[in-house]
């Protein structure tokens, strides 16, 4: 199993090293306590990436590995930020740089500012991921009966019953605000629905394949859909780091180590078959990420703690895996022979 984190305990160890020369024994206790933080909020995160990557070849799993991890350090965690305060604060590119080094509390200020925003895009983006798995007409497996089969009927109704979330959260933010918020909410949507369209038209679709499959076939469309989904996790864990740092580059050195492990344990989750063996791990999955969205939204007007969000996934995977093992003993029953 070690051989899976190798690389990240390496970067680990880099990491606390650049931690402790940008900020002493703060800025390595920062970088250890937020890679951790980041671990147990993407777990699910993990499971997903490895319920997408199972149907793609070595080659495009070699690509996303290798691509999508600076990108999930450096442009997600980092960078991203960094546009986003230039946007709400009409900054240059340098100019957001120079303000997080000079000024970290106002940079701070400025990027949290910007949260309502954000959480409508991530939400409503998240929001369509875990839809899209749940409604799906052609889908055949089904954890929770009583409520995933009935799911299905809404297929049609996907983004009306996400528009409609997004308003009725608007509705209560102050007037000021709304415009904003529906605005990033409708280009989450729009993202969603173009690398939707980008992976349908660059590599096919299959009728027989669940919705899924068919936004994240292998391929350029593949690999944008992990990474805005990537986006969509690491938004909170962002804004929630500057609770414990000001300093950018020791939120992204901690928050980056958390997005190594979390990309070990996709390749260990595909190389160890754990998605067969755990045949409901995907759907605790997706509804982790449906709790998430919700909680992005319900966020925006009363103050959810990061504790709650890691709390929730994990008791969603922890139950899927419980009845994955319960299904498997009692299919093992009835097969074995009667003596």
């Amino acid at each position: 199993m070690l051989k899976f984190y190798k690389s990240a305990f390496i970067v680990t160890f880099l990491a606390c090293c650049g931690g402790f020369y940008l900020g002493g024994l703060a800025g390595l206790w920062a970088v250890l306590i937020l890679s951790v933080l980041e671990v147990s909020l993407s777990f699910d995160n993990a499971v997903v990436n490895a319920s997408v990557l199972k149907t793609w070849g070595p080659l495009w799993r070699k690509r996303f590995l290798m691509w999508g991890m600076p990108i999930a350090v450096f442009g997600m965690r980092l960078v991203f930020p960094l546009l986003i305060v230039g946007v709400v604060g009409h900054l240059s590119p340098w100019g957001a740089v120079e303000l997080a080094v000079r000024s970290p509390a106002d940079y701070s200020k400025l990027l949290i500012s910007a949260h309502p925003q954000i959480a409508a895009f991530g939400g409503t983006f998240l929001m369509m991921v875990f839809l899209k798995f749940f409604l799906n007409e052609q889908k055949e497996e089904h954890w929770l009966h009583w409520i995933e089969v009935p799911l299905t009927k809404m297929a049609r109704f996907t983004e009306v019953f996400v528009l409609s979330l997004l308003l009725i959260s608007a509705s209560f933010m102050p007037a000021s605000e709304k415009f904003v918020f529906v605005a990033a909410g409708v280009i989450g949507l729009i993202v969603f629905l173009v690398v939707e369209t980008i992976g349908s038209l660059m590599e096919g679709t299959d009728a027989t394949s669940t919705s899924t499959s068919r936004v994240v076939k292998e391929g350029i469309g593949g690999l944008l859909y992990l990474e805005v989904l990537d986006a969509s996790f690491s938004f909170d864990g962002v804004i929630g780091a500057f609770a414990l740092s000001s300093d950018i580059f020791i939120i992204a050195l901690g928050l980056g180590v958390g997005a190594m492990f979390v990309r070990s344990m996709t390749l260990m989750l595909l190389e160890k078959g754990t998605m067969v063996q755990f045949r409901y791990l995907e759907h605790g999955a997706f509804w982790a990420i449906g709790a998430l969205a919700a909680i992005m939204f319900i966020g925006t007007h009363v103050k959810v703690p990061e504790a709650v969000t890691g709390l929730i996934g994990a008791l969603a995977i922890g139950a899927a895996i419980w009845s994955s093992s319960r299904a498997n003993k009692l299919d093992a029953r009835t097969q074995s022979p009667v003596g």
